[in-house]
């Protein structure tokens, strides 16, 4: 486990930061007097989505059945994604509030192990039947630096680029795109610029106001087709002076130079995201988009912004290496699981909740509703899940090429440093060595010297 250095910000201070002042953590809202024989679920509940609480609800029906004397509640956690880890945090440091049963986000679990928020699970996996099922690259990221396993992986999700067929055929493009280098990706955005289009070139998301969705589907889907990494396996000990991490940053820097995206107003516009999904890709006035496997959700029949004719008009190519070497293509992926908080009151049935919750079909239904990519073989071979949806297996198969973020429990601040870096580049405020130098000392402030390492070339 990464040892916190004498500098580092208290994590929660952080996340309180990164969540916004506005924040209002309503402990005693969420307390509950229910009884040890009800297990009590918490969740996210954002926006008007009812799909995570229909599938802990149906798994609660398979629960209950299978043990009469036991209820269950659910407890949403109303907030957006930072405000969500926050509350969350929260409610586990507290026996009075704290869930069985919590739905964590990969991105943030290890950090709450570090935190000491959590149980291992190792005693419950070894005789869960979809632990064979479940992706080696999924598998690492449940579990821990000190080998134990913290969740039981539930969902997942890939990154690829996303390519307006129109805007192709207009820049002289193919209809069928298949780079094999940031330079073909570079020729594209130029091709489009140079075209009588009237549409953006090339988006990637960038910056502070994006977060972590501009570190991982931005900045580090560009850094893992390097040969470099963000931290050293072996060694545990972050990199310090990437050639790739410069690399990317210079990507990024030329992109706004050559004015191949949008103006860094729009970048800065923490909702750019829903006007992308909702208006500038099915008007045609996006070329290319480095983006998630979910985005497609948003054009499905019965949502808000259905657009059957999405499969005709929008390409998917996979993200290729930097300079197309082995092994040519590469996508970041992260997800969810279900985790068991230490003051947990009843662990045996809270693991009996979450055997319910992942069985095949329960796991089979909530993919299908939620549009999203499952992380089990047992769930991919079924014909359902292969028809769902017309990515859903473009999506899935690139779990094969997929990294995981280093998240420990520093992750999240070594993010936000990423994406100041991303942010200087973009301004023009520093240059791409500038801003990596930058980075590296914040890093070596968030993590201690003794926790990092030069790359070694």
């Amino acid at each position: 486990m990464v040892t916190p250095g004498p500098t580092r910000p208290d994590r929660r201070t952080f996340l309180r930061i990164t969540a916004g002042a506005a924040v209002v953590l309503p402990l005693a809202a969420c307390s509950s007097d229910a009884g040890a024989d009800t297990v009590r679920i918490a969740y996210q509940q954002f926006g008007s989505g009812t799909n995570l609480k229909d599938w802990l609800s149906a798994s609660a029906k398979t629960f209950t059945a299978a043990h009469p004397g036991l209820s269950v509640e659910l407890v949403p956690i109303v907030a957006a994604e930072n405000d969500y880890f926050t509350k969350n945090e929260l409610l586990m440091s507290s026996p009075r509030t704290s869930a069985d049963v919590v739905y964590e986000d990969s991105f943030i679990m290890l950090s709450d192990v570090g935190a000491g928020y959590l149980r291992p699970l190792d005693a419950h996996i070894k005789t869960w039947d979809h632990w064979g099922d479940v992706v080696k690259a999924s598998r690492e990221a449940f579990t821990a630096e000190d080998g134990h396993v913290y969740g039981a992986p539930q969902t997942t999700d890939t990154r690829a680029l996303f390519y307006h067929r129109d805007v192709f055929e207009e820049a002289g493009l193919p209809s069928t795109w298949e780079p094999t280098s940031w330079d073909d990706i570079l020729e594209a955005a130029r091709a489009i610029k140079d075209s009588d289009s009237e549409a953006a070139p090339l988006f990637i998301f960038s910056g502070k106001a994006q977060g972590e969705k501009a570190s991982m589907q931005g900045f580090e889907m560009l850094l893992y087709g390097t040969t470099s990494r963000l931290y050293d396996e072996d060694t545990k000990k972050w990199v310090l002076g990437s050639q790739g991490f410069v690399d990317s940053l210079s990507l990024l820097r030329m992109i706004f130079e050559e004015e191949l995206t949008l103006p860094v107003s729009q970048h800065l516009d923490p909702n750019i995201s829903e006007s992308i999904y909702s208006t500038m890709i099915p008007e045609g006035k996006l070329g290319i988009l480095l983006d998630g496997s979910w985005i497609t959700r948003n054009w499905a029949e019965g949502s808000p912004g259905e657009w059957p004719e999405w499969t005709e008009k929008v390409g998917l190519a996979k993200m290729p290496t930097k300079d197309g070497q082995d092994p040519g293509t590469l996508t970041l992926a992260g997800g969810w699981g279900l985790t068991i908080p230490q003051h947990c009151r009843d662990e045996d049935a809270a693991w009996a909740f979450i055997e319910a919750a992942t069985s095949t079909e329960n796991s089979l239904a909530f993919a299908i509703a939620d549009n999203h990519i499952t992380v089990r073989k047992d769930v991919a071979a079924k014909k359902e899940y292969q028809e769902y949806a017309p990515s859903v297996e473009f999506f899935t198969d690139l779990l094969a090429t997929a990294y995981y973020r280093p998240a420990l429990p520093a992750y999240p601040e070594v993010s936000a440093a990423i994406q100041e870096a991303m942010e200087a580049v973009m301004s023009d405020a520093a240059d791409p060595k500038k801003a990596a130098a930058d980075y590296d000392a914040a890093v070596t402030d968030i993590v201690g010297a003794e926790n990092v390492q030069e790359e070694s070339r």
